[in-house]
C-alpha cells in the first residue's frame, strides 16, 4: 500500500520560511518522479514544484520561482520543499504527489498524478 506523507506546515509571518517533508511507502521511491501541489481556500488545485527520479531534474510553477527549492533524498524516501520568503498568498493545504511519468511537464495535469498524499496546511499571517 502506497502511502505519501506530508509533515512541517504550520503558521509561519510573512517574510519567513517553512520547510515541508514528504515521506514514502509502499514504493520504489527512486523511480518515481515527486512533486508539490498547493490548494488554497476556494480555489483549485496548483502545481508548486516537482523534482525527477534522480533529484538533478527541477520545476517550478512561476509564483514561487527563487523563492522555493524542491529536493529529494532517494535513500530516506522523501522529498522536501524549502519555503523562504513566504506571502500570505502562500497559504494553502499543500500536496505531496507522485507520478511514474519521467517528464516533468506532466504536473501540469494533477490527474496525472498516480498517488497523493493527505496534505498539510501552511498558513502564512500578514
Amino acid at each position: 500500500q502506497v502511502q505519501l506523507v506530508e509533515s512541517g506546515g504550520g503558521l509561519v509571518q510573512a517574510g519567513g520560511s517553512l520547510r515541508l517533508a514528504c515521506a514514502a511507502s509502499g514504493l520504489l521511491f527512486s523511480r518515481w518522479s515527486m512533486g508539490w501541489f498547493r490548494q488554497a481556500p476556494g480555489k483549485g488545485r496548483e502545481f508548486v514544484a516537482a523534482v525527477g527520479r534522480r533529484g538533478d531534474d527541477t520545476y517550478y510553477a512561476d509564483s514561487v520561482k527563487g523563492r522555493f527549492t524542491i529536493s529529494r533524498d532517494n535513500a530516506e524516501n522523501t522529498v522536501y520543499l524549502q519555503m523562504n520568503t513566504l506571502n500570505p498568498p502562500d497559504t494553502a493545504v499543500y500536496y505531496c504527489a507522485a507520478t511514474a511519468a519521467s517528464d516533468l511537464w506532466v504536473f501540469g495535469s494533477p490527474g496525472r498524478m498516480n498517488y497523493w498524499g493527505k496534505g498539510t496546511l501552511v498558513t502564512v499571517s500578514s
